[in-house]
């Protein structure tokens, strides 16, 4: 009897998540053979020594027994009222626990907002660079993913004008994930009354991924971007995962805010949405509104904070490394360096990141796999101790060294040569 081959989706053949991919499975064969692997690709607290306030996870065991059964499709009413208030504390009068929805993380939440709302061939703007969940979350929602540019030379900001340009009749919705991953960009007010206004004249929904906004440093403060845009439909996803430092419990949700009567259709979508997966995890749900209480986060970004010494040790290793720039990110926890071109013999990203696995067991996520940016990019998480740092740049440089494009000397070489400029100098001179 023949056997036929199984066929795949036609549009799984277009997703990829780098951060778990192909590279990630040749770390763990590495690890598996004893070599050592050092991994900044996973934005993981708990895996670097950062756990969660025991509160939380006391009050989690402590309702086990009465977390056995099903909850509400959208919830425990009181993790969502947590929720709600947790929002009208940020200026969002209007979100009710009727307007929140819980779920197994962001990564559940963002791909249900999308199938709610997208039609096949409909069109998601998305920043670039990008969190590869988004992108992959339209396609299989039978989208299509349109890229808007974030600017590095600006800080990673992107341009409102420039995002308006893009629209099209198929357009129906914008991402902004803000504080961003990868790049540890805040964007300031201006830029999300921008994305609100072209949300507004073009009749969009707006996506706010938000699970970092509690991670700034150096005075920055967060704007929820529904609070620009009270009269357009937002859905702002936040979670547990990073603020309370519980990934593997798996907790977020999205909270809908805007005019309730044009979006009574697409709330119609939701509600049908989440009872097919019946509830979220309900042991998880226990947390929330311990968690939202214990807020311990700004400790950690606080001048002598552990992530705030982090993030100032990576940024300053890598800037030290010739050759390679980085804009200093403002939030999240990852920094996004860019190895300038001329200096080095390297490849695509692609192959840049795996060469760095393979000959330096260091696991970084290659620039290309965060979306349309320009080469030579990669991103690593801030997490680690600053010894654990020190290693990781340690095996860049070593990396990069032994790809140093090496030029014969002219006959002009030495004259007229300006004076050279110390490491600190160059760091604070405009770039």
């Amino acid at each position: 009897m023949s056997r036929s081959r199984v066929r795949t989706s036609q549009k799984s053949s277009r997703v990829s998540y780098d951060m778990r991919g192909p590279l990630a499975a040749q770390a763990e064969r590495m690890r598996a053979a004893g070599e050592d692997v050092l991994a900044l690709n996973l934005g993981d607290p708990a895996a670097f020594g950062l756990p969660p306030a025991p509160e939380v996870v006391e009050v989690v065991r402590d309702h086990l027994g009465r977390s056995c059964g099903y909850s509400s499709a959208a919830g425990l009413p009181e993790a969502r009222d947590a929720v709600a208030r947790h929002y009208r504390d940020k200026g969002l009068d209007t979100v009710r626990s009727c307007d929140v929805y819980l779920g197994n993380g962001v990564s559940e939440l963002a791909p249900l907002s999308l199938h709610a709302l997208l039609n096949p061939r409909d069109q998601v703007l998305i920043p670039a660079p990008d969190y590869p969940m988004w992108t992959a979350s339209v396609v299989m929602a039978g989208g299509r993913p349109v890229h808007y540019l974030c600017d590095e030379a600006s800080d990673w900001c992107p341009d409102p004008d420039e995002i308006a340009r893009r629209v099209t009749d198929r357009t129906r919705a914008i991402v902004v994930i803000n504080p961003n991953n990868p790049t540890g960009a805040v964007w300031p007010r201006e830029v999300l009354e921008g994305i609100a206004d072209v949300a507004r004249r073009h009749g969009l929904v707006l996506l706010a991924d938000e699970i970092y906004a509690d991670f700034l440093y150096d005075g920055i403060r967060h704007i929820p971007l529904a609070t620009c845009a009270p009269d357009v439909p937002c859905v702002t996803l936040g979670g547990l995962s990073k603020r309370s430092r519980i990934p593997g419990y798996r907790m977020g949700w999205l909270a809908l805010t805007g005019p309730r009567g044009p979006a009574s259709d697409y709330v119609a979508a939701l509600d049908s949405l989440v009872s097919l997966r019946l509830c979220p995890n309900v042991p998880a749900q226990r947390a929330v509104e311990t968690a939202l209480r214990v807020n311990d986060t700004p400790a950690l970004t606080a001048p002598g904070g552990a992530l705030r010494v982090r993030r100032d040790h990576l940024w300053r290793l890598l800037t030290d490394i010739p050759g390679v720039r980085a804009v200093k990110p403002r939030g999240a926890f990852y920094v996004f360096p860019r190895i300038m071109p001329g200096k080095y013999r390297l490849g695509d990203d692609e192959s840049l990141a795996a060469d760095l696995l393979h000959e330096e067991g260091l696991f970084v996520v290659s620039g290309s796999g965060l979306g349309p940016v320009s080469p030579g990019h990669l991103r690593m998480v801030t997490l680690p101790a600053p010894d654990v740092l020190t290693d990781a740049t340690t095996r860049l440089a070593r990396f990069l060294d032994r790809r140093r494009i090496t030029r014969p000397p002219t006959a002009n070489q030495g004259r007229n040569r300006p004076p050279r400029r110390s490491c600190e100098e160059h760091r604070t001179s405009p770039r």
